[in-house]
């Protein structure tokens, strides 16, 4: 079983940092400080970066006593919602569909990659066995 090295002192570990400092060439006694600070006005904001979604044109209200309710959206119709999900489903099987061509591609590719290797392998093996099993010529 593996032992567990004894630990070690805190000079010891102090000498190996030394050391180590020396290899490397850091010739520095203090350790690094962080000194430079940041302007936090030259941090960009996110609405400086996105522009907002252009807003929707404005209308003049229409001369009339009274405001004037919304129409209410038509309630999708049975054959519209059967529509939709019978698209949506042919979408999905689609895009299925041209995943498992491209997987297929790619596996062919890595087959392809890999047969002069795995041939060369049991061309190796077929020889070791054979030798093993059949007696050399004389």
């Amino acid at each position: 079983m593996d032992t567990p090295k004894p630990p070690q002192k805190p000079a010891q570990l102090l000498n190996d940092l030394e050391s180590i400092r020396e290899l490397l060439g850091d010739e520095s006694l203090e350790p690094p400080l962080l000194l430079d600070t940041i302007d936090p006005d030259s941090i960009p904001l996110l609405s400086d970066i996105v522009t907002p979604p252009p807003s929707p044109a404005v209308r003049a209200p229409a001369p009339s006593a009274a405001p004037a309710a919304p129409a209410p959206a038509p309630a999708p119709s049975l054959r519209d919602t059967v529509t939709q999900s019978i698209s949506r489903d042919s979408e999905v099987n689609r895009l299925d569909s041209e995943l498992r061509a491209a997987a297929q591609l790619i596996l062919q590719d890595v087959i392809d990659d890999f047969v002069p290797q795995i041939e060369a392998e049991l061309k190796r093996r077929l020889e070791a066995r054979l030798t093993r099993l059949l007696p050399p010529r004389k």
